[in-house]
């Protein structure tokens, strides 16, 4: 990717990226710093990044196989640098869809716009071990709450063209519908690991049932919600022990302690404020 392309980055992104690659098919930033317009210069900042190929991106985005970027991709990140790889831009536009649709069998008929995006900025948080040492509680609350604007923006024009959901923009509120055949609707369209993990979820052993006949179940069970929830634990916990110990061999142990440090001192901070 030529440096004219990002000219609509900020400066320090493209200072960056000089170190990478010409041909970069997608590039982009997240985190709290992401939307300020000013503040110190980035050379002074611990800059964590990860390099994945364009075709493994594009499964974990299409079939939810670790929903490790996937999830990142489902929060509003700073798109940096990307090519017109029309296969890797669906993938996106899908995930997106994805997330919405999980979200949807995990919340009630009724509920607000901060509700959905909760949910959805929670689902590659789902059984992530990290979330119980190392992370700060409050985590998903402060990457929601400060970004409803940019959420919005992220997943409007998804819910305004989604059949099967009442968006009432100007009171911030929203109606799905939850029938089983409504459920049944949205389930076949989640991601293909995470209906096979369902399935494996709910499947009595011996019986090999195929995938739609399970997912029918599903729709008609009341706790369809928590099954959902089951099967997205089932795709994140072991792929978030495998990038744990990946870091710890790639950055090095020394930069793993430091980093694991700070990410217990957030904890800590976190659970202060809770208890003061």
């Amino acid at each position: 990717m030529a440096l004219q392309a990002l000219q609509s980055s900020g400066v320090a992104f493209r200072k960056i990226l000089c170190h990478f690659p010409e041909e970069l098919s997608l590039a982009f930033a997240y985190g709290s710093g992401v939307y300020r317009q000013a503040g110190p210069s980035s050379d002074q900042k611990l800059i964590k990044y990860g390099i994945i190929s364009t075709s493994v991106l594009i499964e974990d985005l299409l079939n939810w196989n670790n929903l490790y970027i996937a999830g990142r991709l489902q929060k509003p990140v700073k798109i940096v640098a990307m090519n017109e790889n029309v296969a890797l831009r669906s993938a996106l536009d899908k995930n997106l869809k994805s997330a919405v649709t999980a979200a949807f069998l995990m919340l009630p008929e009724s509920f607000s716009e901060e509700d959905l995006f909760i949910e959805i900025a929670r689902l590659s948080y789902s059984g992530d071990f990290r979330m119980v040492v190392g992370e700060d509680k409050a985590k998903v609350l402060n990457i929601v709450k400060p970004n409803i604007a940019h959420f919005r923006e992220l997943y409007g024009s998804i819910l305004q063209e989604n059949p099967q959901v009442v968006y009432k923009i100007q009171q911030g509120s929203l109606e799905i519908d939850k029938s089983p055949e409504g459920q049944f609707t949205q389930l076949m369209t989640l991601p293909k690991t995470l209906q096979q993990q369902i399935n494996h979820i709910v499947d009595p052993p011996g019986k090999n049932r195929d995938v739609e006949e399970t997912l029918l179940q599903v729709a008609h069970d009341p706790d369809c919600g928590d099954v959902v929830r089951l099967g997205l634990s089932a795709i994140v916990r072991p792929s978030s022990m495998r990038q744990s110990t990946k870091g710890i061999f790639t950055a090095g142990l020394k930069k793993s302690v430091i980093y694991s440090s700070l990410k217990l001192h957030k904890m800590w901070k976190g659970w202060l404020r809770k208890t003061s």
